[in-house]
């Protein structure tokens, strides 16, 4: 993920770590290093104490690069990623389910570290995750680290994060397809229309578009209704599948999908 809100990193944080806390996993939190722990906490329990227990236990714990790496003062890929190998293990050990990391890259500064050498590393580790209960969550202060980097690190990794919580995004493929990520709600019903006319509009040549709703974590009865309205109208498409998972097929149904003739569900299964 990468930020330039302050709020954004604790809504991201604090989710990311009650979500890992509720699977039984063991969550490492590496913080800004120049943050007080005190503030820390007080951000995690904002609203109730809702992580001492966990603390007490050894269900949570809050680190930093410094003290992962050391005695070593100098970082290298291959100390850090060792750490995180055994600090992994020992999670299961401890009989927790697995472990998820949250690294606010803040360390590098602090640390004085090679941008390079950090970017060696983040598209140089998947061994810590092949067959292993581990995940992890990259923080970038885009206020910190320079647009190459933070475009770089955006195509290395796997998954990139939206801005913030409960926002939507959507991505065109090279086929003309359209992808949607984030909550299709009302407030984004607007944003949802506009891309769904430019994908129509910029697949009229091969007559038919995919949309995939796979990637959302909400649809509402307006955005769908939205769908069904504009697949309804293209008169210029022969076809307009729509890649959905089964509560997302039951409610384009409901809402009549099956009387437009060019358009048609195909139930898939979400994607973690």
């Amino acid at each position: 993920m990468s930020y330039d809100d302050d709020e954004v990193r604790w809504e991201v944080m604090t989710a990311f770590v009650r979500l890992g806390l509720a699977q039984g996993e063991k969550v490492m939190l590496f913080p800004d290093p120049w943050l007080p722990e005190a503030e820390v906490l007080a951000r995690l329990d904002f609203t109730g104490r809702s992580t001492v227990t966990a603390r007490e236990r050894g269900q949570l714990v809050l680190s930093s690069m410094r003290g992962l790496i050391r005695p070593d003062l100098r970082f290298t890929p291959e100390r850090q990623i060792g750490r995180l190998h055994s600090e992994t293990s020992r999670a299961a050990d401890e009989g927790f389910t697995g472990l998820r990391a949250f690294i606010d890259m803040r360390w590098v500064p602090d640390l004085n570290a090679d941008v390079r050498v950090m970017m060696h590393r983040e598209t140089h580790a998947d061994a810590l995750f092949d067959g292993r209960p581990y995940s992890e969550i990259c923080a970038y202060d885009r206020r910190w680290f320079g647009r190459e980097v933070l475009h770089a690190m955006d195509r290395a990794h796997p998954r990139s994060l939206l801005d913030r919580l409960g926002t939507l995004q959507s991505v065109r493929g090279a086929d003309g397809s359209v992808r949607f990520i984030g909550d299709a709600d009302a407030r984004a019903r607007h944003a949802f229309t506009t891309a769904l006319e430019l994908a129509l509009s910029g697949t009229c040549g091969v007559r038919r578009l995919t949309v995939d709703l796979t990637r959302l974590h909400l649809l509402s009865a307006g955005c769908a209704g939205a769908l069904i309205g504009l697949a309804d109208q293209a008169e210029d498409h022969d076809l307009v599948e729509i890649r959905c998972d089964h509560v997302q097929a039951r409610t384009l149904h409901r809402l009549g999908a099956g009387a437009v003739r060019r358009l048609t569900t195909t139930e898939v299964v979400r994607p973690c």
